[in-house]
């Protein structure tokens, strides 16, 4: 990696200089090209803290500085920046070394067991398009983090107990034939609960019936289940529809942890933890206090008894910490469970459920907006069904793939306008950073420019497209890459860029990264497209800048492929 290794030479000169230890280089990509490739800042800092000419200082540095092998120059500038043009047979040296390497240079990290609890619906009714974002963003940053080379355990803590199913069980209890009814389980819900609202007769079986449930009564837990059974069926044909790799066996709901919870209660209560306060069984911990002097405390039991969201979540914190040993607990859960979380990761520490050496990380993300930035709902305000998002966008691509290619095969249309549908549903969600909220557009998540998935998609398919029209065999394409041209030089280093994306999504969790960089890669080979001859090009200068393409288009391929986007030959 380009920056790991100019900062371990550099921090080691900065050392050797006299710097301050532990004196960070800070580097980074050069601001604008006239400074070079790459810029070294952190001169300025280490200087101050010696008291010295920052600019002197920098001379020094440089003096100690060995980048002979990949450095065509080095050059101090203003007060102290050290300015690296890097050597283009450095840069084709190591774009060779991961044109032969599969993985393109990503290295496979040391491994972690890591648990990521995504998308987690409330099967109590059909999936909506805020499930979009837990699922979508939680399915990229599994996938970078099995291709780094580590344990990915996939946990759909989904919504499938409590006092609401009381009333759906018995609502389906009443019902001759419950496989039509169950077709649409948001009217089923709707059906349900209006009888519950208005008839005080109905609400009292449904609070008999989740006795029963939580009872173990044979007949109300077989019902129970055929209505898991069906919302989870549900639920999957989305996730395939999706193209996320969410399975039957990845779901681990409320439900699971129904045995552990009198050992959550005992467990705190043994820890001398547990506070009751107006009959509920209570945690008061001393960084929850408010300015007030007031203590937020988490209720872990209420006062009939019954168990919390809280508590069913430190049961899943003992035993993905405990049984599973993870080192990483990821939580994609929306902003607004923030408070809950922290209250829950830290009772959990408070309890030894995690050790000190596991992570726990709730990596948050904000709301989908409608045109009138708020909350996005159907024109009568209802909930938006993402199965109905899902099936919109690929009519829509359709639309747009007929119009263009009117001669096409209609299967092939269909086929390139599903990819494109589902993939620029999926991209505009991810290229956003996860923490803000985003304005849901379809005529900017299909358009062919700007940073979308059909722009990213047809910036690959004409790579496919020049080799196709070259009769060149990809596989059996052979020779050295040639940096010369300013633009060969600006795509080399972007495409070394790649394995510092992805480590860095794996670590921040912030899947918008990689967008940004695919982006830029797809840029500056359209600048490089443009000011450098490929076919026409004299050899070797064609075939250095054919593999310069073809390594362009693996890049491309695997990086959509880490955010969940399939490629397309052709569009």
């Amino acid at each position: 990696m380009i920056t790991e290794s100019l900062e371990t030479r550099i921090s080691a000169a900065l050392a050797r200089a006299g710097a301050p230890a532990d004196s960070p280089a800070l580097v980074g990509p050069a601001t604008r090209p006239e400074f070079g490739d790459y810029q070294a800042n952190g001169v300025m800092a280490a200087a101050k803290k010696l008291k010295t000419n920052p600019r002197a200082f920098a001379a020094r540095v440089v003096e100690e500085l060995d980048l002979e092998d990949m450095a065509a120059s080095v050059d101090i500038a203003g007060p102290g920046f050290i300015n690296i043009q890097l050597k283009g047979e450095w840069l084709a040296a190591q774009l060779g070394n991961v044109l032969a390497d599969p993985r393109l240079g990503v290295p496979k990290d040391t491994t972690q067991k890591v648990v990521i609890d995504y998308s987690h619906p409330n099967l109590a009714k059909e999936m909506h398009i805020g499930h979009l974002r837990s699922t979508v963003i939680g399915d990229a940053i599994a996938r970078v983090l099995e291709f780094s080379g580590h344990e990915v355990v996939r946990h759909n803590h989904v919504g499938d107990w409590g006092t609401q199913f009381g009333m759906l069980i018995a609502h389906l209890d009443e019902i001759a034939d419950p496989a039509p009814e169950l077709a649409d389980l948001e009217v089923f819900y709707q059906s349900a609960r209006q009888r519950f609202d208005q008839d005080a007769a109905f609400a009292d079986l449904s609070r008999e019936y989740v006795v029963k449930l939580q009872s173990g009564d044979p007949h109300v837990q077989r019902m129970w289940q055929q209505f898991i059974d069906e919302s989870l069926a549900h639920g999957q044909r989305i996730y395939d529809a999706l193209g996320v790799g969410l399975k039957p066996e990845d779901v681990q709901g409320e439900s699971a942890y129904n045995d552990d919870l009198p050992r959550v209660v005992e467990d705190l209560r043994a820890k001398g933890l547990l506070v009751e306060s107006n009959g509920a069984q209570c945690v008061f911990l001393e960084e929850f206090k408010n300015k007030d002097g007031q203590i937020t405390p988490m209720i872990v039991q209420k006062s009939d008894g019954g168990y919390l969201y809280a508590t069913s979540d430190l049961a899943a914190v003992r035993y993905r910490a405990g049984v599973l040993a993870a080192d990483r607990i990821l939580y994609i859960v929306d902003a607004r469970q923030s408070f809950h979380l922290q209250q829950v990761f830290a009772v959990a520490r408070a309890a030894g459920y995690a050790p000190a050496t596991t992570a726990l990380e709730h990596h948050e993300f904000g709301a989908i907006l409608g045109a009138d930035n708020r909350p996005f709902k159907t024109r009568a305000g209802g909930v938006v069904k993402l199965m109905d998002v899902l099936e919109e966008g690929v009519a829509r691509a359709f639309a747009q793939v007929s119009e263009k290619n009117p001669d096409m095969d209609e299967a092939e249309r269909r086929q390139i306008a599903r990819v494109i549908g589902i993939g620029s549903i999926k991209y505009m969600e991810l290229s956003f950073n996860r923490t803000s909220d985003y304005v849901f557009d379809w005529d900017k998540m299909l358009a062919l420019d700007g940073n979308t998935a059909p722009y990213m998609l047809y910036s690959y398919a004409r790579i496919k497209s020049m080799f196709r029209r070259a009769g060149v065999d990809e596989d059996a394409l052979d020779g050295a890459i040639i940096i010369g041209e300013r633009a060969e030089n600006a795509l080399a280093i972007k495409l070394l860029q790649f394995p510092e994306v992805v480590a860095a999504v794996a670590r921040q969790c912030y899947p918008h990264m990689l967008c940004n960089y695919l982006y830029e890669l797809a840029d500056a080979f359209m600048k490089f497209y443009e000011q450098c001859p490929v076919l026409r090009a004299d050899e070797p200068v064609r075939t250095s800048r054919l593999l310069l393409a073809l390594l362009t288009a693996r890049i491309v391929r695997q990086g959509l492929d880490l955010l969940g986007i399939e490629t397309l030959e052709r569009m």
